[in-house]
This record gives structure tokens, C-alpha cells and sequence, in this order.
């Protein structure tokens, strides 16, 4: 057995010594033959009695010292999540809060439809690429409530409808498609899978899930949520 396999990790960990890991192997009935604990353990270390695995001192501790380090390496390699410790009440901003390390992993891209108005008041509607965001700038403003979420025109798409000034890009994410009968489309560059976005549309797409979310704080918004299959 692999010394950083699941199983290996599982069952060192539980136990603080080797001496507790033996305990763990010794019956009752063991006990009442015996009647000498120290006696009962060597019996397990040598795989006389037991009844689980045999493992040898070195190999606990080796094994232990293995799963301490990977429990280490998974907390460092954790994305820092910019919603964490914070009081979200915002209905948006709770969804994406909620899919936030799943967008930052790989496991999840979402699209986010908005339409609300600007500074300026001029209403503004786009979809927004949410994992690229993430990575292009600090949303601990936004989870805090300092700076409201808005699509721009470096977005996957940005329109203002008072100056009619209209933007499309491709992301890392997805790749926009607008010449096709169903309308807008967004193809995932990591499942190559296709994202329709049309309201009537009896599907969205593979893995692909639409949510309206209602916000006092916005006119309107949409999120589609994509599972994808490749991880980062």
C-alpha cells in the first residue's frame, strides 16, 4: 500500500502514538487471556493477534509523518477565498460565495447575466466570465459591500443601452459564439461543452444549469452554473 494512498492516511491518523494504534487491535477477549496489555501489543506488532493491518513502528510513523504533510500541502495549496469570514446577506453576492472555490479550482465555471445601471445611471446589461474575474481582481470588496458588482466592457459581452456602445471578448474560460440560430452562445474551452444562455431554450447545455436570482440590488440577474470535468 501506497504510504499516501487514502487508506494509509486514514488509518494512522487516527490515532496519536503506535501504542494507541495497537490498543486498537487488542480484544477484550485477548485481554482476558493475557491479562498483560504490554504482552497483548507485542503480539499485534508481530501479527500474532489483531484484528487489523500489521504495522510496524517505523512504518507508523513514516506513514504518519506522509499524511501530516499532505494535510499541510492541501491547506497551503487552498485557494484564498475573498468571501470567507464574512456576513453575506445580498442574494448574489451569497451564490457566488457559495461557488466561489469551486470557480477557483476548476470544478465550476459560472456565467453571470446582469442588468442594472451604472454611476452614471445609464442601464448597462453583460455577461461576466465569474472564475476569470475571480483571478483578475480583488473581490473582497465586493463580498464586503464596498463596490457593486457590474459587467464591463472587457467582459465576455457589455452593453449600454443608453449610447449603445457594445463589447464582445473570448475569455480564458469560454469562447463566445454569435452567429448561430439559438442565438448568443458561450463554448467552454476546458469541456469544449456549449452554454445557451436563451431564456426559452428547453436545455442550457450539458452540465449546465440556469438560476434567476432576485436582488433588490440589481434589475436583474441570471447564473448558469457549468460542472466541468477537467480540474486545475
Amino acid at each position: 500500500m501506497e504510504e499516501d494512498s487514502p487508506a494509509a492516511v486514514d488509518i494512522v491518523m487516527k490515532y496519536a502514538t503506535y501504542e494507541e494504534f495497537l490498543d486498537s487491535q487488542v480484544t477484550r477477549l485477548d485481554l482476558s487471556y493475557l491479562e498483560d496489555e504490554e504482552l497483548a501489543r507485542q503480539l499485534v506488532e508481530l501479527g500474532y493477534r489483531g484484528s487489523g493491518e500489521v504495522i510496524k513502528r517505523e512504518e507508523f510513523y513514516a506513514r504518519k509523518a506522509t499524511a501530516e504533510q499532505l494535510l499541510l500541502s492541501r491547506r497551503i495549496q487552498a485557494p484564498k477565498l475573498a468571501s470567507a469570514n464574512k456576513e453575506i446577506t445580498e442574494p448574489l453576492l451569497r451564490e457566488l460565495a457559495d461557488t466561489e472555490e469551486a470557480n477557483r479550482t476548476g470544478k465550476m465555471t459560472t456565467i453571470i447575466f446582469i442588468r442594472d445601471r451604472n454611476s452614471r445611471q445609464q442601464e448597462i446589461s453583460g455577461y461576466i466570465d465569474y472564475a476569470h474575474r475571480l483571478k483578475s481582481e480583488d473581490f473582497e470588496v465586493f463580498f464586503a459591500g464596498k463596490k457593486k458588482l457590474l459587467p464591463k466592457p472587457s467582459d465576455l459581452s457589455y452593453y449600454n443601452w443608453e449610447n449603445q456602445i457594445c463589447c464582445s471578448n473570448n475569455t480564458p474560460n469560454f469562447q463566445l459564439i454569435t452567429n448561430h440560430l439559438d442565438g448568443l452562445l458561450f463554448k467552454s474551452k476546458r469541456d469544449r461543452k456549449i452554454i445557451i444562455v436563451d431564456p426559452k431554450a428547453q436545455s442550457f447545455g450539458d452540465n449546465t444549469t440556469r438560476k434567476e436570482i432576485k436582488s433588490d440590488k440589481y434589475i436583474q440577474v441570471i447564473v448558469y452554473r457549468h460542472s466541468t470535468r477537467r480540474k486545475t
